[in-house]
């Protein structure tokens, strides 16, 4: 992909990067928007954990705090016991989905217009 962009010249290489790093800056705040918040993650082997966000890196690994797992049920409506994990890390490769809790988006949500 480099050898593209040079090919095309530099002006257009710079108004690559410019967009590039207006991209990567929104991504990097959304990411900090959603530190310490509770996230439960669905895995490829029909796991889900759930916890609070604290890191991810260029491969998508993430690190929950204060996890819990809970097992895939072959009955839908019962979802047993979780068990704790504390701190855990989940290849990104196993990510199936990540999804923010609303109970955690309601509560920051309540912080910011208070102040």
């Amino acid at each position: 992909m480099a050898t593209m962009i040079e090919e095309n010249g530099p002006s257009n290489h710079i108004g690559m990067q410019g967009e590039l790093s207006l991209s990567s800056s929104r991504g990097r705040q959304k990411l900090e928007s959603l530190l310490n918040k509770n996230m439960r993650i669905r895995m490829t082997d029909g796991r889900t954990l759930v916890g609070l966000f604290l890191c991810t890196d260029r491969d998508c690994n993430v690190i929950l705090g204060s996890a819990q797992e809970f097992l895939k049920s072959s009955d839908s409506f019962s979802q047993g016991e979780p068990r704790v994990l504390g701190l855990a890390m989940i290849p990104g490769h196993h990510v199936v989905s990540i999804e923010v809790e609303s109970d955690s988006l309601v509560d920051t949500q309540r912080f910011g217009s208070s102040h």
